[in-house]
């Protein structure tokens, strides 16, 4: 076991007020867009949605030192701006003082976990808006889930809405992340097809009683300039499961070049890349911005 790690288990044993220590002195980030006016923001957000998988193991997310290792080596590359994260998460990387100086959002709903009957029906089992501020964060992120073939999407939705809501009131960015979905053979897929990204983006957009704290978090598809059109809110773009690195930095180079899009989040795509080089795939999207 590593020293640092060490260091998070025993912090955790025997002084958990350390977590609020270090959230309390942490330096926080000026802007969400960085010194260049982008963002690039880790995300590590997938483990509590029990989504482990990445390339070609289903567990790669599962061992929480090595994923803690990954994460520090990201972080630590000129140019990153941000991390996204669920609270266990956020709080390890707080107490190996990872976060200074960097943006930060907690993921709020991770109750519609990877494959369950109740996928759809994602409760906010992470984050509210209150743990957000008292950490001293920037924002928190909501993943939106409209699948209109299961009424379960109305929890989402409302939940969505008062979560938008109570970030707004306390200054605080709402990032969500839309996706029109349907089941078929018993898993919730989403739908990647222009038209129903547009339709989710036209949904996200209007929750809640403002939208001037609002952000999307918007998958790079066929068609981008037709998506961006459907919307004047600031969008990052999100990286996904990457199977051709190539294919993708060019999808998120074209994208990058419309006046909406304010920069990427990306997780296991630049945390688990095909040739294990961390530090070589965060570079590269850095370059892109």
């Amino acid at each position: 076991m590593t020293d640092p790690l060490r260091h998070v288990i025993d912090a955790r044993a025997h002084d958990p007020g350390a977590i609020a220590a270090a959230a309390a002195r942490r330096a926080r980030a000026v802007s969400p867009l960085g010194d260049h006016g982008r963002a690039l923001i880790i995300a590590a957000d997938h483990p509590a949605r029990a989504a482990l998988g990445a390339g070609g193991d289903p567990l790669a997310m599962a061992d929480r030192g090595e994923l803690l290792r990954r994460l520090g080596t990201a972080l630590e590359r000129p140019g990153v701006t941000g991390a996204l994260g669920t609270a266990d998460v956020l709080e390890d990387l707080l107490l190996l003082g990872a976060l200074e100086g960097k943006s930060v959002f907690g993921s709020m709903n991770r109750g519609g976990l990877a494959g369950a009957v109740f996928e759809a029906d994602d409760r906010f089992t992470g984050y509210d808006a209150r743990g957000v501020a008292g950490m001293r964060f920037d924002g928190g992120k909501l993943l939106l889930r409209i699948a209109p073939d299961d009424e379960n999407t109305a929890f989402t939705l409302a939940g969505a809405a008062q979560a938008v809501n109570e970030l707004a009131e306390l200054g605080l960015l709402a990032l969500v992340e839309p996706f029109w979905a349907s089941w078929q053979d018993g898993r919730l897929r989403n739908d990647l097809s222009p038209e129903a990204v547009i339709r989710s983006v036209t949904v996200a957009s209007g929750l809640g009683r403002t939208s001037a704290y609002t952000w999307l978090k918007l998958p790079v598809v066929p068609d981008m300039e037709r998506v961006l059109a459907a919307t004047t809110l600031p969008v990052l773009l999100l990286g996904g499961e990457v199977t051709d690195a190539d294919a993708a930095f060019s999808s998120w180079e074209k994208a990058l070049a419309h006046p909406n899009v304010r920069g990427l989040v990306v997780g296991r795509s630049l945390l688990y890349p095909a040739d294990g080089d961390v530090a070589a795939a965060v570079d590269r999207a850095v370059s892109l911005l």
